[in-house]
């Protein structure tokens, strides 16, 4: 009985330390925070040049009101998602697997209208470990093609 109370506390001590502790995340001088070393980071605002990180914003027509109530709607139809904030130009939402509950943040920055277009700003990375397999990417393209797919 007392080594399957055990296994059962460690285990459970072990999934507790999946979801990692929440990194410094939001926007500083009109910047997402850079990714780091790791593969299991995306952001659209890492240098174009920097293949393994670098993924495209999501482009938009129409206000930055417009394209904010569009995302929430995907966000909320998402599965094991947890929208946590919601600004003026963004909101961070965290993503939880589901049978190692590793948390992603995912963060969706909307600057400033250029000529009736929003590039929406994003960033997507996992809290634990080195490799996300392509995850974070995957799931970004995810959200941008069910947003594209809205009607306008």
């Amino acid at each position: 009985m007392y080594k399957h109370t055990s296994i059962l506390a460690l285990a459970m001590v072990l999934l507790m330390g999946c979801s990692g502790t929440v990194p410094t995340l939001g926007v500083t001088a009109g910047k997402l925070t850079p990714c780091p070393d790791s593969p299991n980071c995306v952001n659209s605002q890492q240098a174009a040049t920097d293949e393994e990180h670098y993924i495209e914003p999501i482009a938009f027509s129409g206000t930055s009101q417009q394209a904010q109530v569009g995302l929430l709607h995907v966000l909320k139809a998402a599965e094991r998602a947890s929208i946590v904030v919601v600004e003026d130009n963004y909101i961070r939402v965290e993503f939880t697997s589901q049978i190692m509950r590793f948390v992603d943040d995912v963060e969706f920055y909307f600057p400033s209208v250029e000529s009736g277009k929003i590039m929406i700003q994003v960033r997507s990375a996992s809290r634990v470990g080195h490799s996300d397999f392509g995850v974070n990417r995957e799931r970004i393209e995810q959200i941008r093609a069910e947003f594209n797919a809205l009607p306008q």
